[in-house]
């Protein structure tokens, strides 16, 4: 191991994968430090001499084995980026409220189970990853994280959002995958500024009509839910690029998905889907469409119009011909028929 020279002014140590038991002595002596990076090692104890680094704007310690936070964490009050996921922690103390230059943190799979009511005072924030924490709800005024872009919740055991959820207006991607969820929150429909909208493997039976006024959303993941049917509303999305609706329960898709005019991946395998609308073609965006584990018994002669598709599987399903529009798609360099019902091909495909 090496060690550093005594007063040296760094600013920067990068002592990632180093299999550190402690932080050094030598690192805490460098009074300069504004970053500092301790992931992957087996660090179980945060010194005092750690929370005395009075420049330190980046900490990093994500996968050691890290079991209490102490409340001198308050000290850093320089900090902006906070990474102490992958720990044994199971508390955050209420004085990290004192972190008011804290813009990214990172506290996912800790052992937690409650978030501090102080963290709302954290109004930098713009970056905040709180995946697999066993949360069950969080901090009533929660929505005074106004500044938030980046919200990760995902494996945990929500059932809901506070109301003042609506106050995140500048939100940008928010992932609830993999909660409780029985119904989609009717706050995330207020959200507009969302992009990203991640709500797969949950339990939600139906979508919101007001899901239209998420305009600016280009990533949606419904996947893994109990769906049974897409609202036509869902043509408010127009600037949607990627789809996913992969295991669920829908027979049928709106007509309004023929709006969806910016669409380049739509995933609705695993479904039980008889038909797909005409419409469909009007996505002339779409280069993958996955239709696996359906009961398809034919394609629309509108699929020739989708001229910019490269990747076609419709494994599993009941497809007894093919139309000759389907030799249209000539950027098409993946088709997967698998287990389907054909007995001959257009004589136009070429291989």
């Amino acid at each position: 191991m090496f060690t550093l020279r005594r007063g040296l002014n760094l600013q920067y140590v990068d002592r990632r994968n180093n299999n550190l038991k402690e932080i050094p002595d030598d690192v805490l002596a460098s009074k300069a430090l504004e970053e500092l990076l301790l992931d992957s090692n087996h660090i179980r104890f945060l010194p005092k001499g750690l929370f005395r680094l009075q420049k330190i704007k980046k900490l990093t310690l994500s996968e050691n084995e890290i079991f209490q936070l102490q409340p001198e964490i308050g000290n850093m009050t320089t900090l902006a980026e906070l990474d102490i996921s992958k720990n044994e922690i199971y508390d955050i103390p209420e004085n990290i409220k004192s972190l008011k230059q804290l813009q990214v943190a990172d506290f996912s799979s800790n052992p937690l189970k409650r978030v501090p009511f102080s963290i709302v005072y954290l109004q930098n924030l713009t970056d905040l990853k709180l995946n697999d924490v066993n949360l069950t709800e969080l901090p009533s005024d929660f929505g005074r994280l106004v500044n938030l872009r980046t919200l990760e919740l995902r494996d945990n055991m929500l059932k809901e959002l506070p109301s003042s959820f609506v106050s995140l207006k500048n939100l940008e991607c928010i992932d609830l995958a993999s909660n409780m969820f029985e119904e989609m929150p009717s706050c995330l429909c207020q959200l507009v500024m969302l992009k990203e909208l991640w709500l797969d493997s949950n339990e939600i039976s139906s979508l919101l009509s007001d899901i239209k006024k998420l305009k600016n959303l280009k990533c949606f993941d419904i996947s893994e839910n109990d769906l049974e049917f897409l609202p036509e509303e869902i043509s408010g999305l127009e600037s949607l690029t990627d789809f996913y609706v992969s295991q669920n329960y829908l027979q049928l898709l709106p007509n309004g998905i023929s709006n969806l005019r910016e669409l380049t991946v739509l995933k609705i395998d695993s479904n039980r889907l008889l038909s797909l609308p005409t419409g469909l073609g009007n996505c002339k965006s779409l280069q993958e469409l996955v239709l696996k584990e359906n009961e398809i018994s034919s394609f629309p002669e509108s699929i020739g119009c989708l001229l910019n598709l490269r990747t076609l599987i419709a494994d599993c399903n009941k497809i007894s011909n093919l139309p000759p529009q389907i030799c249209n798609l000539t950027h098409l360099t993946v088709l997967s028929l698998r287990d389907n019902c054909l007995y001959y091909l257009p004589e136009d495909i070429e291989f």
